[in-house]
């Protein structure tokens, strides 16, 4: 009586480095589709120029003729023309503009935008300001896909004209509404002769 071990029919194994192979060669074509069609950035945001209108303001004490207790104060107001280009396929929503500034010292100063309805009041108070002036960029702006927009944007920091001039750096920031926020560096390269510091004495 012989003894022989059982045999049964064994499936035929399939070959897997076929369906690997596909699944990479359709994962790469996804892949640079997506790098293709996809920009690197959001917006190219430049800076063309920047003028800077220095403002000495004095405040002298009330009912009194004594010299040297009156107070001032400086101010420097930034107009930088911005120009925003889309890189995207689908429009791009001004939200707000900021600005951060870091003095020779290591002081942090953060400001937003003057609104369109603060610039005639600037104009009024200084006059020598309007004819630097130019179409400011508003917030709410739409910018569509491919176009451009371009516009002043007003800052105004605390600091005298030679802080900014000393300054480590200054950063304006465009937030859009869907796609955060973007920033460029006001590099003192773009800036125009700045004009002499106006004097603004306080009413006795």
């Amino acid at each position: 009586m012989s003894s022989s071990t059982p045999t049964f029919p064994q499936p035929a194994r399939r070959n897997l480095l076929a369906p690997v192979l596909l699944a990479f060669l359709v994962l790469g074509i996804i892949i640079a589709l997506v790098l293709r069609y996809t920009p690197y950035k959001t917006a190219d945001l430049t800076i063309t120029r920047t003028t800077v209108f220095p403002t000495h303001t004095s405040f002298a004490p009330m009912n009194t003729l004594v010299i040297g207790q009156g107070q001032s104060q400086d101010d420097l107001y930034v107009l930088a023309i911005l120009r925003i280009d889309n890189r995207l396929r689908l429009p791009l929503f001004l939200k707000d503009f900021t600005a951060d500034l870091v003095t020779a010292d290591g002081r942090q100063i953060s400001t937003s935008a003057l609104e369109q309805d603060g610039l005639p009041t600037l104009y009024t108070v200084f006059p020598a300001i309007k004819p630097l002036a130019s179409d400011p960029l508003l917030r709410e702006s739409l910018i569509e896909p491919g176009q451009s927009a371009e516009g002043m944007v007003v800052l105004h920091f605390p600091i005298t004209l030679d802080t900014w001039n000393r300054r480590r750096s200054a950063t304006l920031n465009v937030d859009l509404y869907h796609q955060g926020q973007q920033s460029v560096l006001i590099e003192q390269g773009t800036e125009a002769a700045a004009p002499a510091a106006a004097s603004l004495p306080a009413a006795q």
